[in-house]
């Protein structure tokens, strides 16, 4: 999906209108809805700093606005491809399905590559077994990593808590 298509996906998710969101990222009223519509047309691409404030608008990370061309099955190919390259991605077969592995000879990136699907997993079984909305999973999805981020700051501020009163406790 390209970055306009994904601009409205989002935007029309939030539900906003697109001069409304022209607005919250500094157009001006007169022109917001008209900027909006190229850049969701594509016949204007946002460059990083406008696409940064979109994704701060439209509560997403940024990484969810760029997101590669995938809406064409040979987008879809090159996008694997890429991952091959660049992360280590390799296609194979696993009781006769094909399926899609890390190699784990590439050391660092294999494991931080290995972390990240696995966040993700636990996140997909938390959906499975009814632990989280669909909404609360889409939201995980659609701020990934800020959220991850929170959480771990979240979990790093309670064992402080909970070290400070065993030792107030002492």
């Amino acid at each position: 999906m390209a970055i306009g298509e994904r601009i409205r996906f989002f935007r029309n998710l939030r539900g906003m209108t697109q001069k409304y969101l022209g607005m919250m990222v500094g157009f001006s009223e007169r022109t917001a809805d008209i900027r909006m519509a190229q850049y969701e047309a594509g016949t204007r691409t946002p460059k990083e700093d406008l696409t940064a404030a979109l994704a701060h608008a439209l509560e997403v990370s940024p990484m969810a606005l760029t997101v590669p061309d995938i809406d064409t099955d040979m987008g879809l190919m090159h996008t694997l491809f890429a991952l091959e390259d660049l992360r280590g991605l390799r296609i194979g077969q696993l009781d006769g399905e094909v399926c899609l592995r890390l190699d784990k000879r590439l050391g660092m990136t294999y494991v931080s590559m290995f972390d990240m699907l696995n966040t993700w997993r636990h996140e997909a079984e938390k959906l499975e077994r009814g632990e989280i909305t669909r909404d609360e999973y889409d939201h995980w999805r659609y701020t990934y990593p800020q959220v991850e981020a929170e959480r771990t700051r979240a979990a790093m501020d309670r064992l402080r808590e909970k070290k400070k009163q065993e030792q107030d406790a002492e």
